[in-house]
This record gives C-alpha cells, sequence and structure tokens, in this order.
C-alpha cells in the first residue's frame, strides 16, 4: 500500500503547473504589501496610519464560496451576522448595536459608488460572493473622508486590476440543498475590456421558514480614451428572496433550534404570516478618471439606484419603493520636494432618495387594508479635504476635515395623523488627525484622533412599527487610537496590533416589541476600548518543496464596551456591557498549498459569552467553531485551470446563534445557525 501511495504522489509531483504555481504565488503574496486605497493614500498596508484590514481574493476563497461572511469574522475588530439565510449584519466595533438587519452606522462603497442609500441603509445581502474580489475595512469614524458614520467603511471592489479576458464556471452544492453557481465572461484587453457575470444561490435553510433565492446579473466595462482619461461603469441587477424565521426564547432555542417563531397570543408566528423578504435592486455608476498633469487629477463618480423591498411580517406587511441618485467626486494634487513630499485630496459627495414606504395589515403573507402610506425625501452631502506630508526621517502626518449635512422628511398620506414632520441635522464638522512614525525599517507606530458623526437613518426615524420618531438625535464621538505595524524575517511575518478609546454620545439603540418589529431610541452615552490584533507568518514562501506554502495567521479582539450614562425611567443602565459586543474573539487558520495541485485551508472562530439585553440580564453562551476546505487546483492543458474541492463548517456540530436580537420583547434573541454542514464543488478558468 505504501509503494502505491508513493507512486501516486511522484507522479503528481511530475505534472507541469504552471497555472497552479502562479496561485501559490497570488495566495502567499504578504500582505503587507498589498495596496491600499483607503483615505486616498493608496500605500503598501504596513505604511497606512490607521486601522484598516485587507480581505483579498485568497482569503475569500478558503473558504465555502457562497458568502464573504466567515472571511469577514476572521477580521479583529469586524463580526458578521446571519439571521437566517440571505439575513446579514455587519459590526464594526460594535456598531450592530442600531442594526437590526443589513448594515447601518458604517458607510460602504462597491467600486468606488457609494452602496449605502441616502437612507443609511445597505444591502449588503444583495452581492453574490462573485461581485467582489477585495474588501477594505476602515475601522472607527471615517467621517473625515467618508461622510456620516461612526463605526467605519467598507470598500468593496469586485474586479481585480488588469483582468485577463476568459470564462469562470463555479459550481457549488451543499447540506440544506445548497446550489451556488456562478458564470463569467471577460472580454477584450488591458485598455478596452467588459465583465459580463450570472450568478444564482438557493437554499432550503436550515431552520423551517429560512428557505432563499439570489440571483444576480453584472456588467463592468473599462475604457482606456487615452492616457489622461479612462471610463469604466459597473451595473447590478439583484433579485434576493429569503424567508425569515423570526427570533425564539431561551426555552424554545433549547428544545428545537431549527423550529420557526411560534404564534405567541394575537401574533401569529413567522409560518403563518408567510414572514419572509423580496428585495430587488438596480444600481448602476459610471467613473471618469482624468489627469490634468502629472501631478493633478480627478476621481468623478455618478449613479442612479433603485430598490424595491416587500416585507410580510408577524405585525405587517410593508412595501418600500427606494429611488435614489448621486455622486462623489476627489481632486488629488502631488507635490514632491527633495525628502519631502505632500498629497492633497478634496472634494465632495452627495446623495438624494425619493421613497415610499406603505404598510398593511398582513393576511397570511399577502397585503390587506392599508395602514400607512409615508413619502420620504432624504438627502445626505459632505464636503471634505485631507492633507498627507511625509518628512524626513520617515515621519508622515495626515489630517483630514469634512462637513457634514442630512435631512429627512417624512409625508405621511394617510391615516389619523397625516401631514409633514421634518428632521435635519447640520454643519456636522467631522475632523482627523494621523501621525506615524518608521522606527526602524519593518516597524511603523501611528497614533490618530478622529471625531465622527451618524445621523438616525429612514429605517430608525420610520421602524418598522410605523411609528415616526423626528425626535432621535444624530450620535457622534471622538476616538483616540494608537497602533504597530512590523514585518520581520524578509516580510515572511506580519503583525498589527492596535488599541482604541472611544466615546460615544446620544447612542442610537435597537429595541424590539413583543410582534418583533424594531424601534430605536438615543441611550445617552458610552465608552468602548479595545485592543485588536492580528499576525501571519509564511514558513514556506515559494519553496520547491511538495509543500511548496505553508501560513499560519490569527487574530485577536479585545473590547470593554460600556454604557457610561444611559438611564430608561427607573432603569439605570449606566456601567452596564453594550449588548451584542463579546468581550473576546478570537481566529486562527492554516492554509497550506503543494506543487501537484492538493491544497487545505483549516480554521478555528472562538466568541465569548454575549449580553442580550441592556440590562445584562440574559447572556448568549461562547462557542467554538471549526472548519475546513481541501482541493485539488491544477491545469487542464495551457489554458484551463480546474478546481475540485469540499469542505465542511461547524465540526463539532456546536448549538449557537449567529444574529441575536438583541433587546428582544419577550426574551426572543436567538436565531440559530446551522449545526455541522457540508459543500463540495468544482470550478473552472479559461483563458481566451
Amino acid at each position: 500500500m505504501k509503494n502505491w501511495v508513493l507512486i501516486f504522489l511522484t507522479a503528481l509531483a511530475s505534472v507541469s503547473l504552471q497555472a497552479q504555481q502562479h496561485h501559490s504565488q497570488d495566495t502567499t503574496r504578504t500582505l503587507q504589501e498589498v495596496v491600499v486605497k483607503a483615505y486616498e493614500q493608496h500605500r503598501q498596508l504596513k505604511e497606512v496610519s490607521a486601522a484598516v484590514n485587507v480581505i483579498n481574493a485568497a482569503q475569500l476563497e478558503r473558504y465555502n464560496n457562497t458568502s464573504f461572511l466567515p472571511a469577514l469574522n476572521a477580521t479583529p475588530g469586524v463580526h458578521m451576522e446571519e439571521r437566517s439565510p440571505g439575513s446579514y449584519r455587519l459590526n464594526i466595533r460594535g456598531s450592530t448595536l442600531r442594526s437590526p438587519f443589513g448594515v447601518r452606522n458604517v458607510k460602504v462603497y462597491w467600486n468606488g459608488i457609494p452602496f449605502t442609500d441616502p437612507g443609511g441603509n445597505t444591502y449588503l445581502n444583495q452581492l453574490s460572493y462573485f461581485n467582489v474580489n477585495s474588501i477594505e475595512v476602515l475601522k472607527g469614524p471615517a467621517s473625515s473622508l467618508y461622510g456620516a458614520g461612526t463605526g467605519g467603511a467598507v470598500l468593496i471592489n469586485s474586479q481585480a486590476d488588469n483582468k485577463a479576458a476568459g470564462i469562470n464556471l463555479h459550481y457549488t452544492t451543499g447540506s440544506y440543498n445548497l446550489q451556488n453557481i456562478n458564470a463569467q465572461v471577460t472580454l477584450g484587453d488591458g485598455d478596452h475590456n467588459n465583465t459580463f457575470g450570472y450568478a444564482r444561490l438557493t437554499s432550503d435553510g436550515y431552520r423551517d421558514q429560512s428557505r432563499m433565492r439570489r440571483d444576480v446579473a453584472t456588467w463592468e466595462t473599462r475604457y482606456k480614451a487615452s492616457d489622461k482619461q479612462q471610463l469604466a461603469a459597473s451595473v447590478m441587477y439583484g433579485d434576493l428572496y429569503y424567508q425569515t424565521p423570526g427570533g425564539l426564547t431561551a426555552a424554545q432555542f433549547n428544545a428545537n433550534p431549527k423550529s420557526a417563531r411560534p404564534a405567541a397570543g394575537a401574533f401569529p408566528g413567522a409560518q403563518d404570516a408567510g414572514a419572509a423578504i423580496y428585495q430587488k435592486t438596480f444600481l448602476a455608476g459610471i467613473t471618469h478618471q482624468y489627469r490634468f498633469t502629472e501631478n493633478f487629477q480627478n476621481t468623478s463618480v455618478v449613479y442612479g439606484a433603485f430598490s424595491n423591498i416587500k416585507n410580510p411580517a408577524i405585525r405587517n406587511y410593508e412595501r418600500r419603493s427606494e429611488p435614489h441618485f448621486g455622486g462623489r467626486t476627489v481632486f488629488t494634487l502631488n507635490r514632491q520636494w527633495q525628502s519631502s513630499s505632500l498629497q492633497l485630496s478634496f472634494g465632495g459627495e452627495g446623495q438624494r432618495g425619493f421613497f415610499n414606504t406603505k404598510t398593511f395589515g398582513n393576511a397570511g403573507g399577502q397585503p390587506d387594508t392599508v395602514q400607512t402610506d409615508d413619502d420620504i425625501d432624504n438627502y445626505i452631502y459632505s464636503g471634505f479635504v485631507q492633507g498627507d506630508l511625509r518628512l524626513p526621517g520617515d515621519w508622515s502626518v495626515s489630517a483630514g476635515l469634512s462637513i457634514n449635512k442630512s435631512s429627512i422628511t417624512i409625508t405621511r398620506l394617510t391615516g389619523p395623523e397625516t401631514g409633514k414632520l421634518s428632521a435635519s441635522f447640520n454643519s456636522e464638522w467631522a475632523p482627523r488627525l494621523a501621525i506615524s512614525k518608521k522606527i526602524i525599517p519593518g516597524l511603523l507606530m501611528y497614533a490618530s484622533i478622529s471625531r465622527g458623526f451618524s445621523p438616525p437613518g429612514t429605517a430608525e426615524i420610520l421602524p418598522s412599527t410605523s411609528i415616526i420618531n423626528t425626535g432621535l438625535q444624530a450620535e457622534h464621538g471622538l476616538n483616540y487610537e494608537a497602533g504597530v505595524k512590523s514585518s520581520w524575517l524578509q516580510q515572511r511575518l506580519y503583525v498589527e496590533v492596535n488599541a482604541f478609546y472611544y466615546q460615544l454620545q446620544n447612542a442610537i439603540v435597537q429595541r424590539r416589541d413583543a410582534s418583533g418589529a424594531d424601534y430605536f431610541e438615543n441611550a445617552g452615552s458610552t465608552r468602548q476600548r479595545g485592543i485588536e490584533s492580528q499576525a501571519s507568518y509564511q514558513l514556506l514562501p515559494n519553496s520547491n518543496r511538495f509543500v511548496n506554502s505553508a501560513r499560519l495567521w490569527a487574530s485577536h479582539t479585545w473590547h470593554r464596551f460600556r454604557y457610561q450614562d444611559y438611564k430608561v425611567v427607573a432603569n439605570d443602565f449606566s456601567g452596564n456591557k453594550l449588548p451584542g459586543v463579546p468581550a473576546h474573539s478570537i481566529a486562527a487558520g492554516i492554509d497550506l498549498t503543494t506543487s501537484p495541485g492538493w491544497y487545505i485551508n483549516l480554521t478555528w472562530f472562538y466568541r465569548d459569552p454575549i449580553a442580550l439585553n441592556d440590562a445584562n440580564t440574559d447572556m448568549a453562551t461562547s462557542y467554538n467553531l471549526a472548519g475546513g476546505r481541501t482541493g485539488w487546483r491544477r491545469p487542464l492543458g495551457k489554458t484551463i485551470i480546474m478546481d475540485l474541492f469540499a469542505g465542511v463548517d461547524n465540526v463539532f456540530d456546536v448549538t449557537y446563534s449567529l444574529g441575536n436580537d438583541i433587546n428582544a420583547a419577550g426574551g426572543r434573541y436567538y436565531n440559530a445557525a446551522p449545526g455541522i454542514n457540508y459543500f463540495g464543488g468544482i470550478s473552472f478558468q479559461y483563458k481566451l
């Protein structure tokens, strides 16, 4: 038997694998060498004086290729939740505190296009896994350059630079009748190319009332008109449907975590109500880059988008129509002296929406009598300027400032309280100052202070209770931060540690009533302290051995978030933990590739217990998750690369809730995550 194994391995090792070697080089590329776009600095990660994390294609590919959730959860300070298949929430440094669904308090861009609408919502679940090639996560207030948001910003890019012409085909199947297909065709060359894509994901879900389907079609084009001018366009249409099983009490969760919310009192169960989300989104954006001189250029984006949402829920049936448009322009001026340089960036961003929201009674998943009909006129704009100065002695100073304004006007057209209500948030200044010093080659230290500003969004002033709350105030805070970035052993070892202290005023928190509908209120002030760290070590970079690459990595998050001053009637929550935020989160993994093409990716996640309500009387338990993927990636001829893979998630079949409903009435906090589940698939890359 041993002889047969040796013969088999020798035969594999003798195969010429030029394409596989290319992939191995991409996988083992040291993270700190990646050039990031954050804060318009276009520097290597190890030189950016901010808490920025980069998730590249190799990090995305090491999981099941259905979602970018596990890759984000491997990032220190970041937590993405899935309440049911297709229902995502993104948490950067505790920002899920005000997110019943989707993404709040974080500004998201897709290919430079504002993906967060003027009402503050980000339908991140509308993007397929295949619409993402890399992600940059800016942690902490980024309002100095990216508008309103105290949680941070996320920059998503869908295409690699200078993508070669070819065809990509992908198919994955797995537990719960998972079916995931993708087809992409790229035509043209580096000066003019078009990419057409289609992705479809379906699943029966791991809970009752949790089936989902998502179809996404995209067209992306780039056209280089001259050495000075370049145009790009991104067009996306997404059609998403997913059922919402609802939160469970602890007793229901322990008895049967797969069950949907049952009927209670006057409210039907999730299945009887046909609880679900029907969501369609169309987005089109054009980017124009023009270089006036060698040292002065402009990048401008204009876009238009339309979302249509239907939401039969336990309380009511909601229909939302959300057309919006906007743009962003950035001018960049560079000056160079003998041993110093200055980059000045300035510009503005504006968005406007004309929304309409209708609520009906819910008759078994169908709209009944109209309850409310609201027209919503919202806008948000900002102007910003930033200077980046490099000085002798490896010093660097970055200073930015923005001014922001937003407004929401709601006109109620039906019901006893018809009329117009407005809420405006004026002239909020958001400065940022960062200083860094390269102590020795491979060691950068930085410190920063920044102010964030985030007004309440449309869905917070007009939540699913349909009760208008124009009394909500904008939250704002001051963040102090210091960090170290270091690369050693010929850049094979990268270590990054940052510590922050954040004081947030008028924090907006989510609550849920007995029907499961969300509403919001200001929660006084909070104090948020944290240390976030990560390390990555390349054991065998580009080796000619059988194992030609081995990478170990780990990340750790420690957060101590507390209410500083928060009282509700007779209840004083001051000093309590902020719900939804664990003290410790750890992610670690190992990635191995071999010269014959076999590879393996192993991952472990740990999360501390979390408080589920402001009173801290209910807690979700800690959990450990383990999973892995293995496969064989090799060329078939000179133009085709095949990847045959299989994997498993939650190996030890842990019962846990990945997306908790914070402050839910009746203790309906829990949304069970899948137990042990399997996946497998195949992909082909064909170079034209």
